[in-house]
This record gives C-alpha cells, structure tokens and sequence, in this order.
C-alpha cells in the first residue's frame, strides 16, 4: 500500500522533528502494510515552506537510514503545496515538486475558505500537463458549509483526497460522517494519512479503510489504493463520475 500525504521529514515542518521520531513512525507505517510514502513537507504555506533542495535532501537521508535498518519501505519525494498566486510559475520553473516525480500535484487550500482564483490555478495546472489534487477537502471549512463547492473544482479537473484519519473520526465524528459522504458521491479519488506525528496525528491508514470496508464501500478501497499506485507509477487514475449530493444530508450536520 502506498501513502501519498505524510509529514515524515525530521525537522522541516510541524511533523517529525528528530530522525528517530520519523523512523518510528516509518516502523509504524510498515505495520499497517505500508510500501511506499510520498513525503509531503508544506510549501508556501504561511507558517512552513520547505524548498526543493531540503526536501531532496531529507528524502535521501532517510531512505539511507532505511536501508540501515532493512525497513521493507521506500520514501518518495514531494510537497504539500499552499495554493498562491505563483503556484503554477513555480511548478513550471520546476521549484515546486509534485508527487513522485509524477504528473500529480498536491494543492493545500486555506482551512477556512477557497481562493478565488482556485479554478484559475487549476486550470493552469492542467495547461501544464499536470493534474491538481486537493489535499483534505473535508477539512476546508467553505467545503463542510457547501460541498458543491468542491464538486466545482472537480468538474474543472481536480482530483481530492481523503484523509485516513478523518475516516477512522480522528478529527471528531461530523468530519467522520462528511468524510464519507464525499466518498459516497464520488468527490475523493486517492487516500492519504497526512500524518504529523506517533502519538496526536498517527497514520491510522489501516483504520481508515476498515471504516469504509465495515460500512460496505469496498469499492473505494479498492479505487483509492489502485490510485494511489498509479500516482506513484505516472498513468492515469480512476474517476468515477460525481453523483448528485445530497443537501439535506449535509445540512444536517451543521444544524
């Protein structure tokens, strides 16, 4: 299984900050039958940017430290990208990476709101021969209030991907429920821990999936480890087309 959103890299952002902690947390993902993690440090964000040069870096340190201790995984570079005026400038330069080397970039949206000129960005993404992918959009408070609003980034081609630990109800159980609903319409493609650290922000990959598997959506298990596979090896993912939301649902929730 692989991991596309992880904050593994000892002392660049808010996730691991020593060597030791990220190879304990790396000793955690091998449990849950991890393969594979894209490291994905913020970058461009307000609080943390982690440039290219540091990410590589980390990446090669680690997996040299995982050969040291035979650890059957592998480290994959990449960024967690805040949305920006500049962001598709600087995925044109190169100074932005995306996931692995691929086509597939991971894009940040503030927690509280959507930018305007998101659509701009991702449309210009695309112009690149790049394909945009929200990071955690159950957690963007403009999302929760009116999920069409991510169905419209979607329709201009965006993928999303879920959280982990917002399935497994980590970040409290009306996530948990939105969580499932952007799954059951068709709004979230790959799956990802965004792990921080061992302890207040753990893997909880497999808990994930065992929520979907126990509430009978084995098809998007399915669907999201095969995508996240396939951003690894650079082809083209599975999309399912969006279903009709359901408001009330929604609604519901923040009565």
């Amino acid at each position: 299984m692989i991991d596309i959103h992880a904050h593994i890299l000892p002392g660049v952002d808010d996730g691991a900050q020593t060597l030791a902690e990220s190879m304990k947390l790396l000793e955690q993902a091998v449990k849950e039958g991890i393969t594979d993690i894209i490291a994905t440090p913020h970058a461009y964000n307000p609080h943390f940017d982690v440039p290219q040069s540091i990410v590589l870096e980390k990446v090669e340190l680690l997996n040299a430290e995982i050969k040291k201790q035979n650890l059957p995984i592998n480290i994959h570079s990449g960024q967690e990208i805040r949305v920006q005026d500049s962001t598709i400038e600087k995925l044109a330069s190169g100074e932005a990476l995306t996931l692995a080397d691929s086509k597939y970039v991971l894009l940040e949206l503030p927690t509280a709101n959507i930018p305007a000129y998101t659509v701009q960005i991702i449309q210009g993404i695309l112009n690149l021969d790049k394909v945009p992918i929200i990071a955690h959009p159950e957690r963007n408070r403009a999302i929760a209030e009116k999920p069409s609003r991510l169905l419209k980034l979607i329709n201009h081609g965006a993928l999303a991907q879920i959280t982990a630990g917002s399935l497994a109800g980590h970040f409290g159980r009306n996530i948990q429920k939105q969580s499932l609903q952007l799954v059951d319409a068709n709004l979230v493609h790959t799956y990802g821990s965004d792990v921080h650290h061992a302890k207040t922000r753990p893997f909880l990959f497999d808990a994930g999936l065992r929520y979907l598997e126990k509430h009978k959506r084995l098809d998007a298990v399915d669907i999201f480890l095969e995508n996240n596979a396939r951003i690894v090896e650079n082809i083209e993912v599975i999309i399912l087309e969006p279903k009709e939301l359901e408001k009330a649902k929604w609604w519901r929730l923040f009565a």
